[in-house]
């Protein structure tokens, strides 16, 4: 009954296994009737349904062709008829989108893009080998799909809102607080979420408004467990946190002890019976005595795990697996958390509490405060933190003898082994400092803390400073990596060992992520730079962190001010932005300025095809620009504000770990304006000013003049093809045609003539060239928002601009070397709107130095297959483009 196809989101397996063994906790129902019901029992209350957008993205595309870089006019017109449906019968919409990916969820998102890599590799072999659109079961959504979703909802009237964590959490959260009619998507997270009803979008019919509700209590009720094991259920089967394999021997020894298996029932369906039957019969024996990780095997997991089971848990709502901390303790164990705030509600988001705290908590001096900070036994090594003396108690600390010296050594007890781990004190601050015993040398190295861990790390000694230089343990390895301390900054940085050269490099990490990346040393410069960083500069960046903010205010803020250390200090500039990402009224600002972390996803891009580049290294300069502008600050602020990670899909990129993409200066006459000069100012002429940012930006600011006499909305359109056709050489005059030709040819074409279109072949090339624009028409929105709205988002509205299937038409036809009469189709008025545009950006190339050609001054063997010289697309190497 549910469609298979969308199993890879949520949990794992549990969408076929509803289909397949408990088919009963579907019901067919009829939004209409669940509508009437809901007035009747909430008199004054509006039916209301939250839409997981990203969920239906590839319910709403309901055109037959998707190839050519997405048929725009059809797709509006389908959400148009989407809305109208149920606006009919009363019911309101609430659209949420992905407004990040999450740390924890990354490597899913990785492996998802490299996945879709390998499908795109395929529809293009597909194209190439039979000249046509592969079948619906390669479909690929166009590039740009969601982030024009939301403005055409917005268009549409209905309330559109990008989540600034996952935003099936914000739907589920929305729908339980609001009281709504229920939740529209298709993701089995769903399932696990106690919330309100959930309904699958892949199953409703539009005409009748009927669908498919998938009950959770039934689910509960045939696994035989309750509404509060879910959470558990889930992150032992794999989720989108938890990976499948963790828990995979796990799973198969439940699978071997469980004996009600039936001979009908798939693998996987067993598997998740046996897994529900093992928390049912053995887990439950013990809930509430002993910890998750005395019953399961947890091991380097546990932080994780229990950060997996939190992620279900909605705002008041606790788990029943989870100790509670007794009252008057407090537990700074961040691998099994507290409470802490969502950022948008400011209501509690519950996550688990230290299985520890069952016991008395010593307390160590905080050299700053000089009050008594409690601590807490180490989740992963079962060993004691060191402690100081207990200023509550007065008690002594025990003493422990090198064998080598036979000298007492302060020791503090752990609680778990019971062992005494030594503590030596340090001569500048006279405070102790804990001990690890090489079992090889008997030597004793101090300990330093990890400041986010709160693990102790040891410290090697320099043989010409006698200064101590801290050592990383690889967590696989368990063997000691030697840190390299930079001289400037005094800081410790993990060196990485290549096995190939058996040289040390440093290790670049990432304050979100965690995770280390090489770095490479300049020869000539000596300075440090992340491999993958920007090659032009080949410099180490700083993060712009809150200069206002010190210790002191952390201890004192609340949670969700403690988290988050934005790229921009200024809380009002911040606050603007935030809420037009909240509003979903921009794209990637809010991103930039508050983790300096973006990411697009894939993008229908020929690999096999050096001649034409990926849009994410084409449009770079113009992110860099923006970097500049909403991190430097004002005038000369690329050279002081910090790097941006890119996570951008193209071919070669493994996505271990982003780009690190340097600012670029913007050439704007007058000099860069500051950001509150350009949202906040309301002054006459102010609009000029944010103009000259935005085609600063796209490097344009010399055809400022010409560009403002074109009429809307053609003037988007022209800023884009010029800077295309600048920054690549290898576009030539017949492909400037065709986008001038379909843009003015689609201001007079009703929706219905665009989709009798009929192509009589599909051209790889024009396929990826489709996409390249519309990843065009997205950096034109991100230009747009960071500059304050100089021109209006709807001329850059690709239903406004861009048809895929009337491209293709007009790029076969000039390819032909048909007239321009017969590409704009035999009318007048387009006929002189066609120069009159095709003047401007042949005028605005020209100034910049390039010329473009007809393909006939290309060298080719055979006409549509042209040779190029490697790389000559690249015109600006200070861009910092690398492959």
């Amino acid at each position: 009954m549910i469609l298979s196809r969308r199993s890879v989101m949520g949990v794992r397996g549990l969408q076929g296994f509803v289909g397949s063994t408990c088919p009963h906790i579907c019901t067919v129902v009829n939004f209409k009737e669940l509508a009437e019901h809901h007035r009747s029992k909430h008199p004054g209350c509006t039916p209301t349904i939250v839409v997981d957008a990203m969920c239906c993205l590839r319910y709403w595309y309901t055109p037959e062709s998707w190839i050519c870089g997405g048929q725009w006019r059809e797709y509006f017109s389908a959400l148009r008829d989407f809305v109208k449906t149920f606006t009919a019968v009363g019911i309101r919409l609430i659209f949420f989108f992905d407004g990040t990916v999450e740390q924890d969820k990354r490597d899913e998102w990785v492996k998802r893009r490299l996945k879709n890599n390998r499908e795109i590799s395929r529809i293009f072999h597909y194209i190439k080998s039979h000249k046509e659109q592969p079948g619906r079961n390669m479909f690929f959504i166009p590039s740009g799909l969601a982030i024009f979703t939301r403005f055409a909802l917005k268009s549409l009237g209905q309330e559109t809102l990008c989540s600034l964590q996952e935003a099936d959490y914000e739907v589920a959260s929305y729908g339980l607080q609001n009281n709504c009619l229920g939740i529209l998507g298709e993701d089995t997270d769903y399932l696990i979420y106690d919330t309100c009803p959930y309904f699958s979008i892949s199953e409703l019919c539009l005409d009748s408004l009927d669908t498919v509700m998938l009950c959770r209590e039934k689910l509960c009720e045939s696994l035989d467990i309750s509404l509060a094991d879910l959470p558990l259920l889930a992150c032992l089967l794999g989720n989108d946190i938890i990976p499948e394999g963790m828990f995979e021997s796990f799973r198969y020894k439940c699978l071997s002890s469980y004996t009600s298996v039936k001979e009908n029932f798939d693998k996987k369906g067993n598997i998740i019976l046996a897994v529900a039957d093992h928390i049912s019969k053995v887990l439950r024996l013990h809930q509430g005595e002993k910890k998750l990780e005395e019953m399961l095997p947890l091991g380097p997991n546990k932080a994780l795990f229990y950060k997996g089971v939190a992620s279900y848990l909605l705002p008041g709502q606790k788990s029943p697996w989870f100790f509670q901390k007794p009252k008057g303790l407090i537990t700074l164990d961040k691998e099994v958390g507290s409470m802490s705030s969502a950022p948008e509600s400011k209501q509690e988001v519950p996550m688990c509490t230290d299985p520890e705290s069952k016991q008395g908590v010593p307390l160590c001096t905080d050299p700053d405060s000089k009050q008594g900070i409690p601590m807490c036994t180490d989740a992963e090594s079962k060993q004691g933190v060191p402690m100081c003396t207990d200023p509550e108690s007065k008690q002594g600390v025990p003493m422990w003898t090198n064998p080598e010296s036979k000298q007492g050594v302060p020791v503090c007890t752990d609680p778990e082994s019971k062992q005494g781990v030594p503590v030596s004190t340090d001569p500048d601050s006279k405070q102790a400092v804990p001990v690890c015993i090489d079992p090889g040398s008997k030597e004793g190295f101090l300990l330093c803390t990890h400041p986010e861990s709160k693990q102790g790390v040891p410290m090697c000694t320099h043989p010409e400073f006698k200064q101590g230089d801290p050592v990383c343990t690889h967590p696989e390895s368990t063997q000691g990596d030697p840190v390299c301390t930079y001289p400037e900054s005094k800081q410790g940085v993990p060196m990485y060992a290549y096995s190939e050269y058996r040289q040390g490099v440093p290790m670049c990490t990432y304050s979100e992520s965690k995770q280390g990346v090489p770095m490479c040393t300049h020869t000539e410069f000596k300075q440090k730079s992340p491999l993958g960083a920007d090659p032009e500069f080949k410099l180490e960046a700083p993060i712009c962190t809150n200069p206002g903010i010190n210790q002191e205010d952390l201890v004192n803020m609340e949670p969700e001010i403690k988290q988050q250390v934005t790229m921009v200090s200024d809380p009002e500039i911040l606050k603007i932005a935030r809420a037009h990402h909240v509003q979903a009224e921009s794209y990637l600002v809010y991103n930039i300025m508050s983790s300096g972390e973006i990411e697009c996803s894939n993008t229908l891009e020929d690999a096999l095809d050096q001649a034409l580049p990926s849009q994410a290294f084409v449009y770079r300069p113009v992110r860099q620009r923006v970097y500049s502008l909403l991190l430097g600050g004002g005038e000369d602020g690329a050279s002081t504000c910090p790097t941006v990670k890119e996570w951008f899909v193209y071919s070669g990129n493994p996505l271990r770990h982003p780009d690190l993409v340097r600012p670029l200066q913007m050439n704007i006459p007058g000099g860069t304006p500051s950001l509150k000069l350009l949202w906040l100012n309301q002054d006459a002429g102010i609009q000029a000013r944010r103009l000259d940012a935005l085609l600063g930006c796209f490097d344009l600011s010399s055809s400022r003049e010409e560009l403002q006499a074109v009429e809307n909305p053609f003037k988007a359109l022209c800023c884009l093809l010029t800077y295309l056709f600048v920054q690549v050489d290898t576009l030539c005059l017949e492909d400037l045609h065709a986008f001038i030709a379909q843009a003015l040819c689609l201001q007079g074409k009703p929706t219905v003539q665009l989709i009798d279109l009929q192509l009589d072949y599909i051209d790889a090339r024009a396929v990826q060239l489709g996409s390249l624009l519309v990843r065009g028409l997205t950096t034109l929105v991100l230009v747009n928002s960071a500059c304050g709205f100089p021109w209006r988002m709807s001329d850059f509205m690709p239903w406004n601009v861009f048809d895929g299937k009337l491209f293709h038409q007009k790029y076969l036809q000039s390819e032909k070397g048909c007239t321009v009469e017969a590409l704009v189709e035999q009318n007048r008025s387009r006929l002189t709107k066609f120069h009159a545009l095709k003047s401007v950006v042949c005028k605005a190339c020209v100034r910049e130095n390039r010329r473009i050609v007809s393909r006939q001054h290309w060298h080719s063997p055979q006409p549509g297959n042209r040779q190029y010289e490697p790389d000559h697309w690249r015109r600006y190497s200070s861009s910092g483009w690398s492959n």
